[in-house]
């Protein structure tokens, strides 16, 4: 079975960790050699990178990455930020049940 690896900014750095699998954090200058040693090991077939680190990669390196690693990257999307909080979410359900605005 192949080995499967997260590689994530800072700011998601224990997400997948405490999943059980295996996340590097990486981003900036260090991605593509992050991207390299990670592909080095012949153990691991599969490669998710947060989309927000794309932006770190020269898109013809990439491409040329995909198409000479015999492993699949695949791009996860950004995490979605709520429009609005969920406490204002809460408000809003509340402010429709009982016909007022409550303020807590």
């Amino acid at each position: 079975m192949a080995k499967v690896i997260f590689i994530t900014p800072d700011d998601a750095r224990y997400g997948f960790t405490l999943a059980g699998a295996e996340q590097v954090v990486s981003g900036g200058p260090e991605l593509a050699e992050t991207l390299r040693r990670s592909s080095a090991n012949p153990a691991v077939g599969l490669i998710f990178l947060d989309e927000r680190l794309r932006q770190h990669l020269d898109e013809e390196w990439l491409d040329n990455f995909e198409k000479h690693w015999p492993g699949l990257l695949i791009v996860l999307p950004a995490p979605e930020r709520l429009a609005t909080p969920a406490a204002d979410y809460a408000m809003q359900l509340l402010a429709r049940a009982i016909g007022y605005q409550v303020r807590l």
